[in-house]
């Protein structure tokens, strides 16, 4: 895979230090898309935190990697595969719903198997691993849901309708969720962050660039964090950062939210 040139870097990532007290030990998190990126800054904070981790992806070799390096368990499934994902681990107490693709096309050239396919990823997964996994929260009257959503779950843009889609589905589902676990001691909630410097993003700086004809310094600055305030993209531990606060204690009240790391977006 060809690496773009990175743009500017903006302040220095947040880092996330195992806590003192490390807070979620004994528990179980399970994270799709835990090989790269954000699940992968997921997997490691969780795991810092005392959480042991199976760390979901269809990447075997880097989930493998992954996962003996956090003391976590690599499940090696692709989410697109119902059968698959009805085989993964039932008894986490934490998840992260991260897994994603991206296609980019008008409504009308979309070509609808990928639609359909974003859709079983990043909405049907979730869906299916949340139906097997609430129930052992609810009977240890303690969970944490964290959905990787963007801030494409609470605005649009044009050329991403599968993408868009499935990111308000998402929110939806976590809204639901919120509603019928909060008897239990389970909360679930939404993380909305803009573009974050992942494989998946830095792909379509350079493929922006191409075909475009500007630099990857413009793609950045000009056209995706064209409504940001701030002009830098986020770092995936930032991300992490949020997640692991949401698991962790004093939250036991945000339920039903959609904490926005967007740089000002939506704030236009």
């Amino acid at each position: 895979m060809e690496t773009p040139q990175r743009p500017e870097p903006g302040p220095a990532p947040l880092t996330v230090p195992p806590p003192a007290d490390r807070s979620l030990a004994g528990r179980t998190a399970l994270v799709t898309g835990a090989a790269s990126g954000i699940g992968q800054a997921c997997a490691q904070a969780l795991a810092a935190a005392g959480a042991h981790v199976y760390v979901v992806d269809k990447a075997a070799d880097a989930a493998k990697e992954l996962a003996e390096r956090i003391g976590g368990t690599a499940w090696v499934v692709d989410l697109s595969v119902p059968e698959a994902v009805d085989s993964l681990p039932d008894d986490a107490d934490l998840v992260v719903n991260n897994a994603g693709l991206q296609h980019v096309a008008p409504v009308h050239e979309f070509p609808p198997d990928r639609f359909a396919l974003i859709h079983r990823v990043m909405v049907e997964a979730p869906f299916r691993i949340l139906r097997r996994t609430l129930p052992g929260m609810y009977e240890r009257g303690w969970g944490r849901v964290v959905n990787i959503s963007s801030v494409h779950g609470l605005r649009a843009s044009p050329y991403k309708s599968a993408y868009v889609s499935a990111k308000h589905a998402l929110e939806g589902l976590s809204k639901v969720v919120a509603l019928e676990a909060a008897p239990h001691g389970v909360t679930s909630n939404c993380v909305n962050p803009g573009y974050v410097r992942t494989p998946l993003v830095e792909n379509q700086i350079a493929a922006q660039a191409r075909t475009h004809g500007i630099t990857e310094e413009e793609v950045v600055g000009k056209v995706m964090l064209e409504r940001s305030a701030i002009k830098h993209l986020i770092e995936p531990e930032d991300v992490a950062g949020a997640v692991l606060w949401l698991c962790g204690p004093g939250t036991s009240h945000i339920t039903g939210t959609s904490l926005s790391m967007d740089g000002g977006w939506t704030a236009n």
